[in-house]
């Protein structure tokens, strides 16, 4: 669910953003807003607690979104890049995973 929620909540994203910033057609804005409309609605999906669930997908979310902008802008992670991404998920493996007293 995850990484679906991650893919309109990106997509939608960068479809809005090109609309507005990079002079793009209104249909791509349309398009964007109809993704981050479904973000929302499969986030509700999760069956942890609110506050939980945002957590966990803001941080898969900036890994995703730095995948995004390798596989489609042409971005080269650096090493700094690599360690906060690696420090990210296992911040994200303490909140998850981490025995709960």
């Amino acid at each position: 669910m995850v990484i679906l929620a991650g893919l309109y909540e990106i997509g939608g994203s960068s479809r809005f953003w090109q609309w507005l910033k990079a002079d793009r057609p209104g249909w791509m804005g349309l398009l964007g807003a109809i993704l981050l409309v479904l973000y929302g609605w499969v986030a509700t999906w999760q069956p942890t607690a609110f506050g939980k669930t945002y957590a966990v997908y803001g941080g898969i979310f900036v890994v995703m979104s730095r995948a995004r902008g390798w596989y489609f802008d042409g971005f080269r992670a650096d090493r700094s890049d690599l360690l906060g991404g690696a420090i990210l998920l296992l911040g994200l493996a303490v909140i998850l995973f981490w025995p709960r007293s």
